[in-house]
């Protein structure tokens, strides 16, 4: 990466999710110079940090079809088999499951991975383990979609809360036509993405790699 692209990353505008964050910060950083300039001085690392948390960079998929990309920026935690949320309804049956953990200097905004139609969306309370153990993806808080694609497929992207995060905003809704890379939502302050990839299809990546959301290819859903 070079240092323009670093810093188009860095000094990308913030997802609207940050908004109030920024102006509440904002306001308490005018107080405080009227108050106390420590006081200020702690609004203002405040909103710098906001900023960077909620950046929100354009980001370019690729053009061919039948792709699966990732949903988020992080390090692929896990490449399992496993059996989509119950809440979902796509059966018992194990799947390829790409865990990808969101530190808190990645990027928070979710993508779609595919392009197709939202069949089903689940939120589910629970609790809000360490998103890096295996348990997370049944036993936190998390936020579950079924996204039928054009040959009526099915995949599922859950978006799942951490030990910190608390909030996750989803933008779409069941019946939403959605296309591959586009933002569907955003996690608060460190979380975990999960991709559970159609029947028989095989990932394309591995435990450890760099995911950029809505650019990384994970599988070709055609192979």
């Amino acid at each position: 990466m070079t240092v323009t692209d670093t810093l188009r990353l860095v000094l990308a505008p913030p997802h609207p999710a940050g908004h109030r964050f920024l102006v509440g910060g904002g306001v308490v950083f005018l107080l405080g110079l009227l108050v106390a300039h420590w006081l200020a001085w702690l609004a203002l690392l405040f909103v710098l940090f906001c900023l960077f948390f909620f950046r929100d960079p354009e980001r370019v998929p690729p053009s061919r079809a039948g792709l699966a990309l990732a949903p988020a920026d992080g390090r692929v935690l896990m490449v399992t088999p496993a059996a989509p949320p119950v809440e979902l309804g796509l059966g018992d049956a194990p799947r390829w499951r790409v865990s990808i953990f969101l530190s808190v200097l990645n990027v928070h905004v979710n993508r779609m991975p595919v392009e197709g139609t939202v069949t089903r969306a689940a939120y589910h309370h629970g609790k809000f383990l360490n998103a890096s153990l295996d348990k997370a993806s049944a036993e936190n808080e998390r936020n579950a979609l079924a996204v039928r694609l054009a040959d009526g497929r099915d995949i599922a992207v859950v978006q799942i809360a951490g030990l910190i995060a608390r909030r996750i905003v989803c933008d779409v809704r069941e019946g939403s036509p959605v296309r591959a890379g586009e933002r569907f939502g955003i996690i608060r302050f460190g979380s975990r993405t999960d991709l559970y990839l159609p029947e028989g299809v095989h990932p394309l990546v591995t435990v450890g790699q760099t995911m950029i959301g809505g650019e990384t290819v994970i599988a070709d859903l055609n192979a």
